[in-house]
């Protein structure tokens, strides 16, 4: 196999970093000739979708990134399940003119929540909701209407609903455009207004690059929990897409206690926007010596995931 050819997959070191708003966050870092890569897949990846992660762990490291047409992007910064004092705060602090608000309920501290975010950003600010797939058709209509009204103005709502019929019900009853996860063999068309790019879900940036080209729909590029390492992969892909319409969820650094790269290289938005790099950055010694794993049993899981992404 050519990656194992290229990349010492054994000797890859197994990381785990807290994040700033609790819980951890584990991958393995790759190095190739040309760069670093991240194999970080959600604990509840399915085993036959891990090949993707990985061939978009080795891209950076073996074949490179496509050509880019743009030397920065602009950034969202990403707004949790926070109390509304504190959402205003990430808001007025990062430099962004838009902002990605996670929901739960669609009321009470969720539309606190999106009123302080536009009160920080002003009346210019985009503000963009992600309900992550949690609500019905109907709790989904009502939802919206309320965050909306909190809002002023939504930019879109991402993955409202999980079911792909109540998604269409939801489309065809309110005018706030629908965002939804790419997916490889998937026609997004018809059923969402805005496809949602994840290089590790697509399999790299050139097989993202490609999704987007034949799925005619305008793009959102996101990297979702990642060390500036495994992140720097999506501002590659927004970085070469052809139109860029909305900003990107790719502030990696934002959400972690401590990042794998030094300060330099760590994607945190400047004036709202993140520079395009030829090739990935690479992990600092600190982080490797601080945030290694040594829980044996944890480094026999994560290899035993990668020995399943190499065999697909």
């Amino acid at each position: 196999m050519l990656v194992q050819t290229l990349i010492d997959l054994e000797a890859a070191p197994v990381f785990a970093v807290p994040l700033r708003d609790g819980g951890v966050h584990e991958g393995i870092l790759l190095e190739g000739p040309q760069g670093w890569g991240e194999f970080s897949p959600p604990p509840d990846c399915p085993d036959d979708q891990l090949g993707r992660w990985l061939t978009a762990a080795t891209e950076a490291g073996t074949v490179g990134w496509p050509d880019a047409v743009r030397g920065r992007v602009p950034a969202a910064v990403g707004i949790g399940a926070v109390d509304p004092q504190r959402a205003h705060t990430l808001a007025a602090e990062s430099g962004c003119q838009t902002a990605t608000v996670e929901v739960h309920t669609g009321s009470g501290e969720d539309v606190d929540r999106v009123a302080a975010v536009r009160d920080a950003l002003g009346p210019d600010g985009a503000i963009r909701c992600d309900a992550r797939g949690r609500w019905d058709a109907d709790t989904a209509v009502s939802a919206i209407a309320a965050l909306e009204g909190a809002a002023g103005r939504l930019e879109f709502i991402a993955r409202p609903c999980a079911d792909m019929g109540h998604l269409q019900s939801v489309r065809s009853a309110v005018d706030v455009p629908v965002a939804m996860y790419a997916a490889p063999n998937r026609n997004l068309r018809g059923t969402a207004d805005i496809a949602i790019l994840h290089c590790g879900t697509l399999g790299g940036a050139r097989r993202a690059l490609r999704v987007a080209e034949t799925g005619g729909l305008p793009c959102l590029v996101t990297s979702g929990t990642q060390t500036s390492v495994g992140a720097s992969v999506g501002v590659a892909l927004a970085g070469a897409l052809p139109e860029l319409r909305y900003a990107c969820d790719l502030s990696a650094g934002a959400v972690l206690a401590a990042d794998a790269v030094g300060a330099s290289r760590t994607l945190l938005p400047v004036d709202g926007f993140l520079p395009v790099a030829p090739m990935s950055p690479a992990p600092t010694a600190q982080f490797l010596r601080e945030y290694s794993v040594t829980d044996p049993e944890r480094n026999r899981w994560w290899r035993r995931r990668l020995q399943t992404a190499i065999a697909q």
